[in-house]
C-alpha cells in the first residue's frame, strides 16, 4: 500500500508569515507554543509540516528535482534541440543559460520561495522544541529537534547548490530580519556541519525506534551521511564571486572536511551490512512500489504522497499511452547521455538497468509494446512504471519517493575521502564493494589494481565509478563542480558523442544498425524464447497477469556485427539505423551547454525576489 504523508491543519498554522496557495490555516496567535511543543504529537505536526515544502507543485516536485543536475556528463533533457525553441524556459535551466526572468522560476511561489518557506517552518519548529520541548528527557521530542535541524540542512544544501550565496535565516522571521542580503555560502556550510552534529545526538539509529522504522523518517545514518556530503561540498572547489576556487575560510579547510567525511561514512557503514549483499536493482525496484523500511539500501527519501511527486514522471522510461503497466502516459523527460551506455563494461549489471533504448509505444490489439527508442534520446531505466504494483492516480504526479541518498553513495564518499587523507590502499575496500555487486571477480580484480597504481588513479575511478552509480539521481553535476571538473567533462561528453555517431575512436567497431525483436509470451513461453535469443543482447523482460513482454535488442555492444544483425532479420528481427550524424546531429550535441559552465554554475536568483528584496539582492 502507498504511504501517505498527514499534514494536520494544526501543524500548518505554526507556519506564520510564509505565503502559499496550498494553505489555509489561522495564524500562529491563536496557538500556545508553550503547548504545541510541549506535547508530541503536535511538535511532530509542526516538524512534518516541512515537508509540505518539498511537495507543493513548483517546489522540489515539479521544478527542483526535474532541472537541477541536468546537465552533466552523464544526462540531459531528452527534449533539447538546436532549433532555438525555448520551451518555456526549461531548457534554459539545464543549458546554464538561466536569465533572471526565467518563466519557469520567476513567480512569487516557485522553488526558491519554497525552500525558504520550508526553512521558516523548520526554524520555528527548532525554536519551539528548543524552548518547550524538554529533550533532556524526552528522545522522542529530541528526535523531532535532530530532524527539524537535518530537514532544515537539506534545504539549505540544495539552495547553495542551485544559487550559490543565498540569505542565511537561522531564525524565525522578525521584522528586523524581514530583508537580508546574500551570504557568504561558508557561513552556512559551518552552521550546517555544527547543526548536523548536535542532530547526531538527538536521532535515532535506522529501526532503532518506531519513529525510524521507515526511510521517510530521519535518521542518524542519514543525518551522519549528509553531514558528510556537506563537508565535501565546502571542502571542494565551487564558483564564486572572484572566481572558481577552494575556500579560504581555516575552518573549512580541505582536510578538516574529508576527515569528517571519512569519520561519519565510516560510522554509517559499521551499522549496515556489507553494500555487495544489496542487489543493486532491488533499491530501484524498492524505491517504484514504495517500499520505504528503514535498513535496506536506501538511507533517506523525500516523501512524496500518491498525488504528488514527478519523478517517474521526469527519470522513467517513456510510456507513450496509458497501457497494461500504468494509466499514465509520462516518463523519459530526462535521459542519459547516448554515449553513457558504451562507457559500462559489458558486464556491469549496472548498464542495462540504469540505460533504457526502448519505449513503450501506443497499444496494438489493447496491449502497448516495447519499440526502440532513438540514439539521441535513451530513456534511465532505474525508475520504470511496469515496476510499480498501484495504479498511478494523478495526471502528472507518480507518488515515487525521491531518493536523496542510498548507501553505496556513502561507500564512494567514504572510498573518496580516505584515499585524499592516506592513499588508495585504505580506500579500496570502499570502492570494491560497490563493484562486487556489478562487476564479476575478475573484472573486479582487474579494475581494482589499476585503480591502486596511485591516487591519481584512485581519484580517477572515483569521477568514474560515481558516474556509472548514479548517473540520473541528480549528484553529478554538483559533484563535478566540487571537484572543479564541469566543463572540462562536459566537453569530452561533446567530443564522445561525436565521435560516437560518427563511428570514430573507440566506437570505431560498432555496428551501424541495431536490430530488435517484441513479442508478448505467456510467462512458460517467454523462458523457452529466452533461450534462444543472441549471446548478451540486450532484453527486458517485464510480465503482468500471466503475460511476459519481451524486447530484445541486438547491436549495441563491441563485438556485435551489421553481418550478424543481417541473418538476423530473417528470423523476424527489425532492423534501425543507430549510429550516424543523422540521428545525432552535431548541432543537438553542441546544445549540451549554452554558455561556458564554469562561469554559470548556479541559477542567478530570479527577478520577483530582487524586486521584492528592498534592495538587498542582486546578480553580482
Amino acid at each position: 500500500m502507498k504511504k501517505i504523508i498527514y499534514i494536520p491543519i494544526l501543524a500548518l498554522s505554526l507556519v506564520g508569515s510564509v505565503s502559499s496557495c496550498d494553505l489555509d490555516a489561522p495564524a500562529q496567535s491563536t496557538m500556545n507554543a508553550s503547548l504545541i511543543y510541549s506535547e508530541y504529537s503536535m511538535a511532530e505536526a509542526a516538524v512534518m509540516a516541512i515537508h509540505q515544502s518539498f511537495g507543493e507543485t513548483n517546489s522540489y516536485r515539479g521544478r527542483y528535482l526535474p532541472y537541477y543536475g541536468i546537465n552533466s556528463d552523464v544526462e540531459w533533457i531528452n527534449g533539447l534541440e538546436a532549433s532555438g525553441i525555448n520551451d518555456g524556459g526549461k531548457n534554459d535551466l539545464a543549458t546554464y543559460n538561466a536569465q533572471p526572468s526565467n518563466s519557469q522560476m520567476n513567480t512569487d511561489n516557485n522553488a526558491y520561495a519554497k525552500f525558504y518557506e520550508g526553512i521558516e517552518r523548520a526554524n520555528k519548529a527548532i525554536e519551539g522544541i528548543r524552548a518547550y520541548g524538554d529533550i533532556e528527557h524526552d528522545a522522542d521530542m529530541a528526535q523531532l529537534l535532530g530532524e527539524a535541524l537535518t530537514l532544515r540542512a537539506v534545504i539549505y544544501l540544495d539552495l547553495i547548490k542551485g544559487w550559490g550565496d543565498v540569505p542565511a535565516r537561522f531564525e524565525p522571521i522578525t521584522s528586523e530580519t524581514m530583508y537580508l542580503p546574500r551570504a557568504d555560502r561558508d557561513v552556512i556550510y559551518k552552521q550546517l556541519l555544527a547543526d548536523l552534529q548536535e542532530a547526531e545526538g538527538y536521532v535515532y539509529w535506522p529501526n532503532a525506534s518506531t519513529i525510524t522504522q521507515t526511510v521517510e523518517r530521519v535518521n542518524k545514518a542519514f543525518v551522519k551521511g549528509l553531514r558528510a556530503r556537506i563537508a565535501l561540498y565546502a571542502g571542494g572547489y565551487s564558483q564564486r564571486a572572484d572566481g572558481i576556487r577552494l575556500s579560504n575560510d581555516p575552518e573549512l579547510d580541505r582536510t578538516a572536511m574529508y576527515t569528517i567525511a571519512r569519520d561519519e561514512c565510516l560510522d554509517v557503514i559499521a551499522q549496515y551490512p556489507n553494500l555487495s549483499t544489496f542487489a543493486f536493482k532491488d533499491n530501484f525496484v524498492n524505491l517504484c512500489q514504495d517500499v520505504v523500511a528503514a535498513g535496506n539500501e536506501s538511507i533517506w527519501e523525500i516523501p512524496f504522497s500518491e498525488g504528488r511527486g514527478r519523478v517517474l514522471y521526469t527519470l522513467g522510461v517513456l510510456h507513450e499511452a496509458k497501457d497494461q503497466y500504468t494509466q499514465q502516459n509520462k516518463g523519459g523527460v530526462n535521459g542519459p547521455l547516448p554515449t553513457l551506455f558504451y562507457d559500462y563494461d559489458v558486464d556491469d549489471v549496472r548498464r542495462n538497468i540504469t540505460c533504457a533504448p526502448f519505449k513503450w509505444s501506443k497499444p496494438v490489439n489493447g496491449r502497448s509494446p516495447q519499440t526502440m527508442e532513438d540514439v539521441k534520446r535513451w530513456n534511465f531505466g532505474k525508475l520504470r512504471y511496469e515496476w510499480m504494483n498501484r495504479i498511478v492516480t494523478s495526471t502528472n504526479d507518480d507518488g515515487v519517493n525521491w531518493q536523496y541518498m542510498r548507501l553505496a553513495d556513502i561507500y564512494l564518499m567514504a572510498a573518496e575521502a580516505i584515499n585524499e587523507l592516506e592513499g588508495p590502499a585504505g580506500a579500496a575496500q570502499y570502492m570494491q564493494a560497490v563493484l562486487e555487486r556489478a562487476l564479476p571477480a575478475d573484472k573486479v580484480s582487474t579494475y581494482m589494481n589499476t585503480a591502486k597504481a596511485s591516487k591519481d588513479a584512485f581519484f580517477d575511478a572515483i569521477v568514474e565509478q560515481r558516474a556509472l552509480e548514479f548517473a540520473g539521481e541528480s549528484l553529478r553535476k554538483a559533484d563535478l563542480i566540487r571537484w572543479n571538473l564541469l566543463k572540462t567533462k562536459l566537453d569530452e561528453a561533446k567530443t564522445k558523442m561525436k565521435q560516437l555517431a560518427r563511428r570514430e575512436g573507440k566506437y570505431a567497431q560498432l555496428p551501424e544498425n541495431v536490430y530488435y525483436y517484441q513479442t508478448t509470451l505467456s510467462d512458460v513461453e517467454a523462458s523457452a524464447f529466452l533461450e534462444t535469443i543472441p549471446t548478451g543482447a540486450y532484453t527486458s523482460v517485464e510480465s503482468i497477469d500471466g503475460m511476459t513482454d519481451i524486447f530484445v535488442i541486438y547491436g549495441l555492444n563491441y563485438g556485435d556485427t551489421d553481418e550478424v544483425g543481417d541473418d538476423l532479420l530473417s528470423q523476424g528481427y527489425s532492423e534501425k539505423k543507430w549510429l550516424n550524424t543523422d540521428n545525432l546531429e552535431d548541432s543537438k550535441i553542441d546544445v549540451l551547454y549554452v554558455n561556458n559552465p564554469d562561469e554559470n554554475q548556479y541559477w542567478p536568483i530570479w527577478q520577483y525576489f530582487i524586486d521584492t528584496s528592498n534592495g538587498m539582492l542582486t546578480n553580482d
